[in-house]
């Protein structure tokens, strides 16, 4: 048996985006850029592309523009939108593709400051308010955190934002939201949003960058001038296709995946409540994605449990999969972040869904859950 938990860090692509790929590949080989008619096949096809992606966040064609993935897209946005004498909020628990690209700004002199975040992991919109000066240029704060899936406000945030100044952007990594709640980049007063095609059953090394129009800023990577000189090199139409059919798929159902992914974690969370010795990172609440369950298992290293769990066909994470296997000393920088103490995050494990997930498989993961435990819990004695 196998059973896949790990969704937050990727997730199997469809069959029909599969499908659209592979005859992609045949059908739509050539350079979009090339003036001749199999070159404009493929460059109406990717119009279309950008067209239909837009639809499904309130955005127009011309504002979106096609990446190798979230942290492709949050570095352009971040790299380019910043200079000597700028400042830039972000907060303490973002993906590292944004949390370490403001580190290293920080190390060119760029100021920084970092929103603190409560025991859910949700920011103080009166900390955001104080910290916004009239250098501030750059604000990045993801919607729906990756290791314990704390939703932000971006309605309120991005309001707050606008009031306070006319010079400030709004980037948001959308990365865990994208495909699993209603985005509208106009209602929220979102200037970036990014995602990746491979969290919704797309394709790997495909993503989107909405850039709100009338804005631009340095390219990240500089040649043919592909994607309006924002974004160089030959299209990937084949991933760009797939990403574009997978994203038709998972909007249509939207509301339906979303319920069952609330029943599959509230009989997780009910099973897991006869296991002794646990703490609930990411409880069922509005305030937490319900495709995410963090939970500490106390007493154990979430690294062996992980492995335990695998040779019985379940995999899990012990957090971001971009950062897994560099955690610092101090353990998870999202778990230290809400406060979690030590024991607490040495023994966590990210549960992580799909709509295709089914209690029948909770019923198994709480078996070998019990007995993983019950095993490393009686070695340390």
């Amino acid at each position: 048996m196998e059973i896949y938990f790990d969704n937050s860090a990727t997730t199997k692509p469809l069959a029909e985006v599969i499908e659209v790929v592979a005859n992609s590949m045949n059908e739509y080989y050539a350079n979009p850029s090339s003036l001749h008619t199999l070159g404009l096949k493929c460059h109406k096809k990717l119009l279309q592309s950008r067209e239909l992606f837009a639809s499904t966040i309130n955005a127009t064609k011309d504002e979106i523009f096609f990446t190798s993935g979230g942290s492709e897209s949050n570095n352009m946005i971040i790299r380019g939108s910043v200079k000597p004498g700028n400042h830039i909020i972000t907060t303490r628990f973002e993906h590292p593709s944004v949390l370490n690209t403001y580190r290293e700004l920080e190390k060119q002199g760029i100021r920084v400051s970092y929103l603190d975040v409560d025991k859910d992991g949700i920011i103080d919109i009166e900390e955001l308010e104080e910290l916004i000066v009239k250098d501030t240029v750059l604000i990045s704060i993801m919607h729906v955190n990756n290791e314990i899936g704390s939703i932000q406000d971006l309605e309120k945030i991005g309001k707050l934002i606008k009031i306070k100044s006319n010079r400030a952007k709004f980037h948001v990594d959308g990365v865990q939201s994208y495909g699993k709640f209603k985005i509208d980049v106009k209602k929220c007063n979102i200037d970036f949003f990014t995602v990746s095609a491979h969290k919704i059953h797309g394709p790997k090394g495909i993503g989107v960058c909405y850039v709100r129009k009338g804005l631009s800023f340095n390219p990240l990577i500089i040649g043919g001038g592909q994607e309006s000189g924002l974004r160089s090199g030959t299209e990937n139409l084949p991933a760009i296709l797939g990403m574009i059919r997978a994203s038709e798929l998972i909007n249509s159902r939207i509301k339906e995946n979303y319920g069952k992914v609330v029943e599959l974690k509230r009989y997780f969370i009910e099973k897991l409540n006869n296991i002794e010795d646990i703490k609930i990172n990411s409880p069922l609440d509005d305030k937490h994605s319900s495709f995410i369950l963090n939970v500490s298992f106390l007493g154990v290293r979430s690294e062996v449990l992980l492995h335990l769990l695998e040779e019985n066909g379940i995999f899990v994470s012990t957090g971001s999969a971009c950062s897994s296997k560099i955690f610092s000393n101090k353990g998870s920088h999202v778990l230290n972040a809400i406060g979690l103490k030590e024991k607490e995050i040495e023994g966590a494990i990210r549960f992580s869904f799909s709509s295709f997930n089914t209690l029948e498989e909770v019923d198994y993961v709480i078996n070998e859950l019990q007995n993983s435990l019950k095993f490393l819990r009686r070695l340390k004695k």
